[in-house]
């Protein structure tokens, strides 16, 4: 008597005999342990400094926008900046000069280096090139408007510093003052 095969239902010389394995080889061992840093980092990618393009391996890209950000004053990208040149440093045999520990302070000009740090603004979008801004406390906002006493201001102007207010809901705005939202 022939038995019934059909969908479910293999003949019986293929089926999986009970006890052994469908893969008696298993997975391979190391098949996809590492990632391929080396392939990845080597690869030469074209970056662009003051307007000139120049060609530079993935690592080294990676590090000058680290360093970038840390003398931007972004505290965990320079850190990781530094780990990453210290790690280089100790791989070639490098950090055999007598030098410990580097210590890299961001100098800035200007206001950007007071405005956080007084909580004047918030930096909105660091990380974002293309999108990042500084966005005024209310109280600072409220502060200024006071020190115009009878000047006033456009509409364009008013609609810029609405825009440019962190949370601009929260602040105290004179009578004259026409934006709001």
């Amino acid at each position: 008597m022939s038995e019934a095969v059909g969908r479910g239902k293999p003949p019986t010389e293929t089926q999986f005999k009970k006890g052994s394995s469908g893969n008696p080889k298993g997975r391979p061992k190391n098949r996809h342990k590492s990632v391929p840093y080396d392939a990845v980092l080597g690869q030469m990618v074209t970056i662009r400094e003051d307007g000139r393009e120049r060609r530079v391996t993935a690592a080294e890209a990676f590090v000058l926008q680290l360093t970038q950000k840390g003398l931007a004053g972004d505290s965990s990208a320079a850190r990781a900046s530094l780990d990453a040149i210290e790690n280089a440093r100790s791989v070639r045999g490098d950090d055999q000069q007598g030098i410990d520990t580097i210590i890299l302070s961001a100098i800035s000009s200007g206001a950007d280096a007071i405005i956080g740090t007084l909580g004047l603004a918030v930096k909105k979008f660091p990380a974002d090139e293309k999108r990042v801004r500084w966005e005024l406390s209310p109280w600072i906002v409220e502060e200024a408007l006071e020190r115009l006493c009878d000047r006033r201001l456009t509409i364009e102007e008013q609609r810029e510093v609405w825009g440019a207010t962190r949370t601009p809901h929260k602040a105290t705005w004179p009578d004259w003052w026409e934006v709001k939202g």
